[in-house]
């Protein structure tokens, strides 16, 4: 009985150290529409866009207020939410670089700029367990829903899909694509790449029950 007790220990030991080499099982536990309500909070007072490389403060870190990348939109969202990605993003790399893009010629994280770029986001996300299918129809993007989008065909693009909906039935988006931080109607306007639920499946469809129409 000893021994059988003390394989089992060794045993659970083993199988909780290769858990983080397989990404988090979970994701966290976000309420959609105060993630919407952080992202809007940003429309007016982003009011510009800027991709330069910055040395920022680490944990917590952040570009001026005004300006940004479509990341920021996020990241600034859910730090409302107390989730500081900048963190989450640089721990799980550092433990896990191999699992990330290397689009960037970089032999180790940089916890200045990794949570800035849409791929690394995609990774985390996926890693999460956040990942959720892409498809064509409205009804599938639930408030605070995070989807990304290649504009252009080859530039990555992160947004936060909106509470509110246009008189078809489109849910908007909140992102910064060049004019500062928006609410719009380009849902589809891009090829989807990727379809995060960041939140708990029983409140998102509580949240879909309640999302308003676009104001006109």
């Amino acid at each position: 009985m000893d021994c059988r007790c003390s394989l089992l220990t060794r045993f659970a030991a083993l199988a909780l150290w290769f858990v983080p080499a397989l990404g988090h099982a979970s994701a966290w536990r976000v309420d959609p529409h105060k993630l919407v309500e952080m992202a809007r909070g940003q429309v007016g007072m982003t009011v510009g866009y800027d991709p330069a490389y910055r040395v920022l403060a680490y944990p917590g870190g952040d570009v001026p207020r005004e300006t940004g990348v479509c990341c920021d939109v996020v990241v600034r969202a859910l730090r409302g939410l107390s989730i500081d990605l900048q963190k989450e993003v640089h721990e799980d790399m550092d433990a896990h670089f191999a699992q990330y893009p290397h689009l960037w010629q970089l032999s180790r994280p940089d916890k200045n700029i990794d949570h800035r770029r849409v791929p690394n986001l995609m990774t985390l996300f996926k890693r999460r367990g956040c990942e959720v299918p892409v498809s064509q129809r409205p009804e599938d993007y639930l408030p605070g829903d995070v989807v990304t989008c290649l504009v252009g065909g080859t530039l990555p693009h992160i947004f936060i899909v909106s509470d509110r909906k246009t008189p078809g039935g489109v849910p908007l988006v909140i992102h910064n694509i060049g004019r500062g931080a928006q609410e719009e109607d380009i849902l589809f306007q891009y090829k989807l790449t990727g379809h995060y639920r960041l939140g708990k499946a029983g409140e998102r469809e509580q949240a879909a029950l309640t999302s308003s129409p676009a104001p006109r």
